[in-house]
């Protein structure tokens, strides 16, 4: 099942895996307006799909050697010329891109090979498991140009911290992948040649997990980030853990645990429809 354009493409196989990839390898798949759309009507279907459990996990990977140079070339010669108006629109695409990969209801992972530069560092930063070859790099690029990370900066200073952010959105160095990992942006590092098959192991031990709790946990988490300890974080937590212990799939993994066997979890819906 696919659903192919000029610049990235969406296919969800049997599992109920979806896999986006960004397809601009002659550019070193660079963000412009156009590739930022049609990454914003994929995640708009996943978002769907995903509440629909037509989804279990996205995977964000891209073709060719790197996995984004950043902001497009040509598309900054266009911004040369664009009123403050154009700017803002633009801007807004690029912040609805940002935030409705991060709420994403399924887990999601990142696949990163060779360079991750500007609004790249942003995508990585909003997936929940970033798996990079020893080949990737990172870098913050923004500043060099007289601009700024600012669209992405919610989403990278998360993911490594105030103090550290302030030392790279400044300096616009490159972040070798071996630092990215220490920084927390990256989790796990391998071999180029090996980056696609701990994809998939990563794939199989998310699939063993129960959707409902995925989805409900993933939720929570974002809930406690916002607002770590308070009365009414304590009680929703409480809440969500007392849903879950009634639900049909926590009957099922606890029923699953004490009989020594794999839980059955539901299988993925509609498998066989284009996400609508």
């Amino acid at each position: 099942m696919s659903n192919t354009t000029s610049y990235s493409h969406l296919d969800i196989d049997e599992r109920g895996i979806a896999w986006l990839t960004l397809d601009r390898p002659e550019v070193h798949n660079a963000f412009d307006d156009a590739l930022i759309r049609e990454l914003n009507d994929h995640l708009d279907r996943l978002h769907e799909a995903a509440e629909r459990d037509e989804v279990r996990t996205v995977v964000l990977g891209s073709e060719g050697k790197h996995f984004s140079a950043g902001a497009d070339l040509n598309w900054m010669k266009r911004m040369v010329d664009y009123s403050f108006e154009d700017n803002l629109s633009d801007s807004r695409e690029l912040s609805r891109l940002m935030h409705r990969l991060d709420t994403l209801p399924c887990p999601t992972l990142c696949r990163v090979q060779g360079a991750a530069y500007g609004g790249a560092v942003g995508l990585a930063a909003c997936c929940d498991i970033v798996v990079a070859s020893e080949a990737a790099r990172f870098c913050l690029s923004e500043v060099r140009i007289g601009l700024s990370p600012a669209v992405i900066s919610p989403y990278v200073q998360r993911a490594i911290g105030e103090r550290q952010l302030r030392r790279y959105a400044l300096t616009a160095e490159v972040i070798d992948v071996s630092t990215a990992q220490m920084l927390g942006l990256v989790h796990e590092v391998t071999a180029k040649d090996d980056l696609g098959e701990r994809i998939e192991s990563l794939i199989d031990t998310l699939l063993a997990t129960s959707p409902q709790a995925s989805r409900a946990t993933k939720a929570l988490l974002a809930e406690v980030a916002r607002e770590r300890d308070s009365d009414t974080t304590r009680e929703r937590c409480c809440q969500v853990i007392s849903e879950l212990r009634v639900s049909r799939e926590g009957q099922e993994g606890l029923a699953a645990f004490f009989d020594k066997r794999s839980p059955r979890w539901k299988p993925v819906q509609n498998t066989n429809k284009e996400p609508r």
